[in-house]
Parts: C-alpha cells; structure tokens; sequence
C-alpha cells in the first residue's frame, strides 16, 4: 500500500489518481471513476469529484493508496 500525504483537508478523487500516478489524466480518471472501477473505503465511489481525506483508502486495479 502506498501513503500519499496531502497539504489541505481533503482532496478530490480524480486529482488523487493523477497525484498517484495511476492514471495519465484527468479524463481517464473521470472515465475510471464513472466506469466504477474505483473504491473508496471498500465500497465503489463514481464521483470523480468525491472528498478524499486523510485516513482513507483508494482502490485501482489493485493498487492501494492511503491518503495521510
């Protein structure tokens, strides 16, 4: 699992995939996100503009990622 860590409150879904690198844009996010391949938590989240925040976990073709 990897551990991105973030300067504001909450980040939005879509960026958090691009930040992370596991996705090239912000359209292939979008398409992703709305495709529902996307957890947030354990549970599909098709908002690309879902408030992410620290202490969850983001799930994309099997990488893990832990917003601190």
């Amino acid at each position: 699992m990897e551990n991105i860590k973030i300067k504001d409150e909450f980040i939005k879904l879509g960026q958090l995939l691009k930040l992370a690198g596991l996705v090239d844009s912000g359209v292939d996010a979008k398409i992703v996100i709305q495709d529902g391949l996307v957890k947030v938590n354990g549970e599909t989240d098709t908002r690309r503009g879902r408030k992410v925040v620290a202490g969850d976990v983001v799930e994309y073709r099997g990488n893990k990622i832990k917003v601190e």
